[in-house]
Formats: C-alpha cells, structure tokens, sequence
C-alpha cells in the first residue's frame, strides 16, 4: 500500500516582511522533505530576490503551475502574483497587500479543492490586506469565513508551550476587560 504525502500548502504572507526567510530557512531542515511536500503559494521572482538578500545560495524551488505538479521531496512554488511587483523590504505597500491575498485566496481554492491537505500562512500585514475582498483582522477570522464555521481558534504551538488566541485581534490592553470563563470554556470545548 502507497503512503500518502501530505501536501502542504504555505502562502508567502507579506512580501516585505518575514515570510520568505521564515520559509526558506525552514524548509531548509531536510526532515521536513521527508514528512510532506511543501507546495510555496506566492511568487519564484519574490522567493528569488528574498534569497539573494539573506545570501541562502544552497536553496531553491522547484517552480509549477499547478498542486496537483508538486515533486515530492522537494521545496515547490506556485506563482499567484504578477512578476511586476516590487518588493521593498520593511515597507507598508499596498502591492505587497494584494500579493497577500492573492497567495492566500489560491491556497484556500486548492485546499476547498482537495489538492492540498494542511495551509500554513506566513505572516501578513493587517493593515496593508484590507480590501473589498478582506475585510478581516486576520487570518483566522477570512478563513473561518470561507469554510463557514463558527467555532474556530487560533492556534500557537511550540514543543514547549501552546497558547489558543481566545480573545483574537485585539490589543493587550484589552484583553482583561473582554475576557469572561466563558470565552475560555467555549473555545475548549468545555
């Protein structure tokens, strides 16, 4: 019997910020190429420019069109953006926005579709992805949306410690004023 690989589709979060190096650098670890094929939703170009910059010369992806072309034991990327963006390390862009959300609305098509198995989302910019078509304060809330579910919780998870967001996106001064039992019971399943 043929061991299924899972797929694992990871969107490239923010073009400015951390994703691409988080990324690479983790799949950089050869275990990982032994657990799962990692298919990359974002842009070669983008990926290319972000490894130039960190000086990883002994990476790279293997680039196609489609999940269902992913080559197992390898680091794939899908192109979900126009190859005219630019990238500016560091910076607010309204580019780098969409280039989120274009990366994320075509993971979450291949995951609704079956291709993928597991969605891991590099971080995005909160302020930078709103649009008419996000209008979230992150991923969980977008995500709970287009699987229709209400009871949903944001996970952290280390092999020291987990930590469930019950109060979400919202700043820590707040939390002691909206927390209640309940919230945490709820969302527990308790």
């Amino acid at each position: 019997m043929k061991q299924h690989i899972v797929k694992v589709g990871i969107t490239h979060g923010d073009i400015n910020g951390i994703g691409y190096e988080v990324i690479m650098k983790a799949l950089l670890d050869n275990r990982i190429m032994e657990n799962c094929t990692p298919i990359v939703y974002g842009s070669p170009k983008v990926a290319a420019y972000h490894r130039k910059a960190l000086d990883i010369n002994s990476f790279s992806f293997n680039h196609i069109n489609s999940a269902d072309e992913a080559v197992p034991k390898r680091p794939n990327i899908i192109n979900c953006i126009d190859e005219n963006i630019r990238v500016e390390l560091g910076k607010s862009t309204k580019m780098a926005g969409e280039a989120s959300y274009m990366a994320l609305e075509a993971a979450v098509k291949d995951i609704k579709d079956g291709k993928i198995d597991v969605l891991i989302t590099a971080p995005i910019n909160k302020e930078n992805i709103q649009s008419n078509v996000f209008h979230f304060p992150g991923h969980t809330q977008y995500l709970a949306e287009e699987f229709k579910v209400d009871d949903h919780l944001m996970l952290m998870v280390s092999n020291d410690l987990k930590v469930g967001i019950v109060t979400e996106h919202i700043p820590l001064s707040k939390v002691a004023s909206t927390i209640t039992a309940e919230m945490i019971l709820s969302n527990f399943g308790c």
